[in-house]
């Protein structure tokens, strides 16, 4: 099987089989009950042949090769150096196994939808399509395209299936991530224009004037900022992540996020190394203020959803300190963290739906006693829960420790500050734990809700078995991207002389 999927044109089966799912969808069926029962196994299935295909990508990488691997190169507009290209490496190889392993289980999690199931499963497989295709992508304009793409299914899915403020929420996070992206159209008009090509490994190699790196760092920061939800261009979160169903919330947070952080990492580092190194203060300081105040931010919540979504946005600024040290421990710890992050988050939003399927209350006054009436819920629960406080044997330990390892390279006080945050989710992680499993009972609901159920184990045991191995055995994560971080810390300048650099540059900072 791994020869033939390096035969085969493997990156684009996986970005044209969701959209042919999409399209089969639409071509059949009508409004009967019948119909939409079909639909779903459409989608789903579709979706299983998408993870099964990515999985075989997965072990037919070879983690001891550097570049991009399974490369598909078509002329798209030659006399102008676009073309259609597409390629993995360690770093955009495991967001693509990612988003194929979370549709699914968003499909499962949408089972009961009602209105308009062939729309809103067609929406899913269009966004699982875009987003892998922006991981795939190694075109700056073919990138763009998909970036851009994501917006119309995710917007779609909040403001029709969405809560009560859905139209709100789903303008919301269409304009600020529109917005957002406008100034980096224009850096790519410029950097085509410069280098002559918009083939994304030619521009890596390109020399740019310092001067303008500046300026094109602040049009990727507004950008990538805005999808990675950084403090202070977070303000569309908490209202898309509170009104949009729980399966599209599940793939805004675990995979939507991942682009902006990923955008740093594929532009930002390697393209714009002498602008990278000048803003990272900048960028360390946008981090840690993210990680406290998002973190006191989530302790205020009523809802447990809006609290989760919170805990999210203040995980991300752990991930952008990651980055931005520019050590290769903190670039591995945060791509461990993004990838844990995802499993972790969406498996804590599934859990919101397994009770609101139950008729139960988003708000921590209204909820209690779980632990008793449902043992198995509460047990995944506190799983997901530890792994998002990032306890020793979870895969949020592990990113973590890694990211403070790289942090501390650069500042004892930003690693301090940036672990403060493992201190505040426990703060009120456990007060949601407390809240939910073991006050006592204040439901409306008068019988005791059944447990999860054969759809919700489908869901949620495959996530927390890779939390718990992924504790066990990070080399799972850390082999197949590990010669990507080191390329991309060497061509960003050295560890080095980074270090040095942002060390002399903090503690003057801290010092002032």
């Amino acid at each position: 099987m791994i020869t033939l999927i390096a035969a085969a044109p493997i990156l684009s089966l996986l970005i044209w089989l969701p959209v042919l799912g999409a399209v089969i969808i639409f071509a059949t069926g009508d409004a009967s009950e019948a119909s939409a029962r079909s639909v779903r196994w459409v989608a789903f299935w579709t979706s299983l042949v998408e993870l099964i295909l990515a999985l075989g990508l997965l072990a037919a990488f070879d983690s001891q090769r550097t570049g991009f691997q399974f490369v598909e190169k078509l002329a798209w507009l030659p006399h102008a150096g676009v073309s259609y290209h597409l390629g993995v490496d360690g770093i955009s190889l495991l967001f693509v196994v990612m988003s194929a392993l979370l549709t699914p289980i968003a499909i499962v999690a949408s089972w009961r939808e009602q209105r308009r199931v062939r729309a809103y499963m067609a929406a899913f497989l269009l966004l699982e399509a875009l987003t892998i295709g922006m991981f795939e992508s190694l075109d700056f304009l073919l990138f763009y395209v998909f970036f851009e793409g994501v917006l119309l299914p995710m917007y779609l899915i909040i403001g029709v299936w969405g809560g009560e403020q859905r139209v709100r929420a789903a303008l919301r996070f269409f304009l600020f991530t529109l917005a957002g992206s406008l100034p980096m159209l224009l850096a790519l008009v410029w950097m085509w224009h410069h280098a002559g090509t918009t083939d994304m490994v030619t521009l890596m190699h390109t020399s740019i004037p310092a001067a303008v790196q500046d300026w094109l760092f602040i049009a990727f920061l507004l950008a990538f900022g805005v999808k990675a939800a950084v403090w202070p261009l977070h303000s569309w979160l908490p209202d898309a992540y509170g009104e949009a169903p729980v399966a599209g919330t599940v793939m805004l947070a675990a995979v939507l996020s991942k682009m902006g952080s990923y955008g740093f990492l594929r532009f930002s580092l390697p393209m714009l190394p002498q602008a990278t190194l000048y803003f990272a203060p900048l960028m360390l300081a946008l981090g840690v203020i993210a990680i406290i105040y998002l973190s006191f931010a989530a302790f205020a919540q009523t809802d447990m959803k809006r609290m989760i979504a919170y805990s999210s946005a203040a995980h991300m600024g752990m991930i952008v300190v990651g980055i931005f040290t520019l050590t290769v421990e903190g670039i591995e710890g945060a791509l461990f963290q993004m990838i844990s992050h995802g499993l972790v988050i969406a498996a804590l939003f599934l859990c919101v739906g397994v009770l609101l399927a139950r008729g139960q209350s988003r708000l921590l006054e209204h909820l209690g006693g779980l632990a008793v009436r449902m043992p198995i819920f509460a047990t995944f629960l506190m799983i997901f829960v530890l792994a998002n406080v990032g306890l020793p044997g979870t895969s949020g330990f592990v990113g973590e420790v890694l990211i403070l390892a790289g942090a501390i390279k650069v500042n004892f006080w930003l690693a301090l500050l940036a672990g403060s945050g493992m201190v505040l989710s426990v703060m009120f992680m456990l007060v949601l734990v407390r809240r939910v499993l073991f006050d006592q009972s204040r439901s409306s609901v008068v019988l005791a809700p059944p447990d999860v159920g054969a759809g919700e184990w489908l869901m949620l045991a495959p996530l927390a078995v890779l939390v718990l191995v992924l504790g066990i055995h990070p080399d799972a994560l850390t082999i197949p991207f590990d010669r990507a971080v080191h390329g991309l810390v060497q061509q960003t300048g050295g560890a080095l002389a980074m270090k040095a650099d942002l060390h002399h540059r903090m503690l003057a900072m801290v010092t002032r």
